[in-house]
């Protein structure tokens, strides 16, 4: 069995779990408010000791305390175990469970997973993206995959010639992205490392472009898991959306990478 057939399983058998869990309650706030539940610590869980088994590396996830010790090793995995858990909560379908491997910063395998609608995207460096095993590749147009919260927060207003589409969980919309249903998605703020290392790899894998806000390249295992943004879609709508995004500028939220 190789190393991608091990991690595929493994989301999905964590993806089993989510699924499974829906409805029970139990929705608790982190320090940051934002909501965590049995079905986030469940599926942690599982990865954890499937994907560590598979290949022993360094382990950084959103539900897991993070350790300075990963910052000395070559290969870690990055992962969330529910991407999008206000959607999981609200019943809307558009979360996702999502793995990386990143070998000196740069990630070499990808996996993500919607629960709901069975779709796995798995993607190698060098190796191509795919969709349940069929090729995906990036698509034109003017489809712009945004964020529910981004945009009732007035985060994609200004923006014009863009068909703006709310989407859940930012892995998920990466890989739509990908697989050419939508051309473009981007985040002006903040996003931890986890939140995009997986589908920012399918998106470069389907013939795409995936960098920070401002363009520079997007960077993992740092001291501070945060990248400054993310825009990612096919070659000409990234440079559409970035000549865009420079005239626009990044989020009042992206200051929160200024400080100490």
């Amino acid at each position: 069995m190789t190393l991608l057939t091990e991690a595929v399983a493994a989301v999905r058998k964590a993806g089993e779990r989510i699924q499974a869990a829906r409805g029970d309650g139990g929705v608790d706030r982190k320090a940051d408010d934002s909501p965590v539940t049995r079905a986030d610590r469940e599926a942690d869980a599982i990865l954890r000791f499937a994907l560590l088994a598979a290949h022993d590396a360094a382990w950084l996830s959103e539900e897991t305390a993070d350790s300075p010790e990963r910052l000395g090793a070559r290969r870690i995995w990055i992962v969330d175990p529910l991407d999008g858990t206000k959607e999981f909560i609200a019943g809307v379908p558009e979360y996702a469970v999502a793995v990386a491997l990143v070998e000196n910063g740069e990630p070499v395998l990808g996996v993500v997973h919607n629960p709901v609608t069975g779709e796995t995207f798995w993607a190698e460096r060098g190796g191509g993206a795919f969709r349940n095993g069929e090729p995906i590749h990036v698509a034109e147009g003017n489809v712009v995959l945004a964020s529910r919260s981004e945009t009732r927060g007035g985060e994609f207003t200004g923006f014009s010639g863009w068909d703006v589409r709310p989407v859940g969980s930012i892995q998920w919309k990466l890989a739509l992205v990908a697989a050419g249903q939508g051309a473009v998605t981007w985040s002006r703020g903040p996003k931890h490392e986890w939140d995009v290392c997986a589908g920012a790899l399918m998106v470069q894998e389907a013939g795409g472009i995936a960098k920070e806000l401002a363009g520079t390249p997007l960077r993992y295992n740092q001291a501070r898991p945060k990248v400054r943004g993310i825009l990612a879609g096919a070659p000409a709508a990234y440079a559409r959306a970035l000549a865009a995004l420079e005239m626009v500028g990044a989020s009042d939220r992206m200051s929160e990478l200024d400080g100490p």
